[in-house]
């Protein structure tokens, strides 16, 4: 079957950034592919279904390795016209505190990075092709926590996020022959079901004094992903009211 619209891969797409981003691109016209290491949910109101997920545990490398196959085959045109690569996990202690390069488990280490960072680029990889036919766009969601100490994000978190910073400065170098353009946005705090006990307090550290909405950091990976940005690659957008300043 044939399907003229333009097509988004998401990964990390069932909550918070992602399912804003479901949304605003949906709105557009836009067919979504969604990755997750879980089913479709049967409850799930959202149209197209399973017929638009891909069942992939991003912390393993292998079976990572294997959906390009099966993304491939839901790609009706051999074209992807945007991928982005939202999935991330921030482990914490058992008190729900912040763990640190002391006290982070290497094997949580390991787990982090294939999901936060080396998933981005076996997808990268895995689908250059499509998205070279389609002149596409790859945004890597960053974090404020890879360019300093979070009171919340975790050193494994917060490493694998400065990673994947410096993976698009990479990624754009070497997928703009194609005519691929590779970015990443860095979002602050975001007011979502996830935020840690305590971001509150943070705010008043934030020059626009109050966190970000899902739904505008959505409204930046679309900017990224469409033709108001087909010069714009390579950059690191930050998305957290000024708390960076």
């Amino acid at each position: 079957m044939s399907d003229a619209r333009k097509t988004l891969l998401l990964t990390g797409a069932s909550r918070g950034i992602g399912h804003a981003t479901v949304q605003k691109f949906s709105s557009e016209g836009w067919r979504v592919l969604t990755c997750s290491r879980h089913a479709f949910p049967e409850n799930c109101p959202w149209e197209a279904g399973e017929e638009d997920h891909i069942q992939v545990d991003l912390a393993d490398p292998n079976t990572t390795i294997e959906a390009i196959a099966e993304i491939k085959k839901r790609l009706r045109n051999g074209r992807l016209e945007a991928l982005v690569n939202n999935a991330g996990v921030s482990p914490k202690a058992e008190d729900g505190g912040r763990l640190n390069t002391l006290t982070t488990d290497l094997r949580s280490w390991g787990h982090v990075f294939h999901v936060n960072f080396f998933a981005s680029v076996i997808l990268a990889r895995g689908l250059k092709d499509e998205l070279a036919a389609a002149e596409g766009a790859i945004v890597n969601v960053t974090s404020i926590a890879g360019a300093r100490v979070h009171p919340f994000a975790g050193a494994a978190y917060s490493t694998s996020k400065a990673a994947l910073a410096a993976l698009t400065r990479e990624m754009a170098f070497d997928f703009g022959p194609l005519g691929v353009r590779v970015n990443a946005i860095a979002p602050g705090e975001i007011e979502t079901d996830i935020l840690s006990a305590g971001t509150e307090k943070l705010i008043e550290n934030i020059p626009l004094r109050r966190l970000g909405l899902p739904d505008e950091v959505a409204d930046t990976i679309f900017f990224l992903c469409g033709n108001d940005a087909k010069y714009v690659s390579g950059v690191e957008i930050e998305i957290n009211g000024g708390q960076h300043v």
